[in-house]
């Protein structure tokens, strides 16, 4: 029987998948990332036990330190606005996943994401759920061992099986917050960890509007309070070494070029100008095809509709039709 190991916490994606590589054949393995309390653990460790899943619990705070929580915090001093699942998945939870895969002579890992994967490429999930985008950064030798079960579901099908299997997660909310700063107080988390820059020029057309509370509490495409002779505006540009936050009307926020820099391929990388479509936020509505230009250690990305406000810092994620062929991080011109 093939083994699989597979990120566990005891939610509702995890127990389903567990059940559905049951049903192909698999013994499946379980592998709980401990980086949560104590009551977050017991759970994991009880839904394993009622689902007679062998479960192993890993430390991973020292990891996430060091790869996800660190440049996490450089990247907001930097003006930009980093997702910390791309930054996690392929140097820590994926990772740890392979790791113990070879540790236990499995061939396969999974996960719970909303994704389809086949013969070593990902693909998109169901439009109401594709998770797709947050595994942009997988190393190729990560998708090659990857399955995901729960690719061809809506999330409304997944909590209808754990209803009918009578798992507990059934009902239970998904979580939203960021797994290192479970209360979403991103900023209080920011300054007990390092001095913050304080407060600096909003501008707007080159002409100075008002204060800004720190750089770090804006992203672009975020939208000002208030009006400027009766029009809204949003920040569309952050300058760490100047301490301004630029601001721009609606229409100036679309952008037709967009920077990548460290990008991450599941293809052999091109050399060549390619076609694809591109993502530049975890959205479902925003997918232009492009043209890809490689120009040295950075992509050029020209799309043929403007996209709306890409952000320094969030990822560029690049497909060919339904395959996804790798993301980058989003950086200036």
């Amino acid at each position: 029987m093939n083994k699989v190991v597979l990120g566990f916490s005891g939610g509702v994606d995890s127990a389903v998948s567990a059940e559905l590589l049951r049903q192909q054949g698999f013994q499946v393995l379980g592998l709980y990332l401990d980086n949560a309390g104590q009551a977050e653990r017991r759970a994991a460790l009880e839904a394993a036990r009622q689902r007679d899943i062998e479960l192993k619990v890993l430390d991973v705070h020292a990891l996430l330190e060091e790869r996800v929580c660190r440049p996490f915090a450089a990247s907001y001093l930097r003006g930009e606005t980093p997702n910390p699942c791309i930054i996690c998945n392929p140097g820590v939870k994926f990772k740890s996943l392979l790791d113990y895969a070879r540790e236990t002579g499995a061939k396969f890992i999974a996960t719970g994401h909303y994704a389809r994967s086949r013969d070593g490429k990902i693909y998109k999930g169901r439009p109401s759920n594709d998770q797709s985008y947050m595994l942009c950064r997988l190393t190729r030798e990560q998708a090659a061992a990857l399955l995901l079960p729960l690719g061809e579901y809506e999330k409304s099908q997944v909590r209808a099986m754990a209803a009918r299997l009578g798992l507990p997660s059934a009902g239970r909310p998904d979580s939203m917050e960021i797994c290192f700063i479970p209360d979403k107080d991103y900023i209080r988390w920011l300054s007990l960890r390092c001095p913050l820059p304080g407060e600096g020029d909003f501008v707007f057309h080159g002409r100075p509007l008002g204060r800004h509370q720190g750089i770090y509490r804006y992203t672009v495409g975020q939208r000002r309070p208030g009006l400027f002779e009766g029009r809204k505006l949003y920040v569309s540009r952050i300058e760490p070494e100047s301490n301004v936050v630029e601001l721009a009307l609606w229409e100036e926020l679309f952008k037709s070029e967009v920077f990548a820099r460290d990008f991450s391929w599941l293809i052999e990388p091109p050399s060549a100008p390619i076609r694809a479509s591109v993502r530049v936020r975890h959205t479902k509505w925003e997918n232009p095809d492009c043209t890809v230009y490689p120009e040295g250690e950075r992509l050029r990305i020209v799309c043929d509709q403007p996209v709306r406000a890409p952000a320094a810092g969030q990822s560029a994620v690049l497909y060919s039709g339904e395959q996804l062929l790798g993301g980058g991080f989003i950086c200036p011109g």
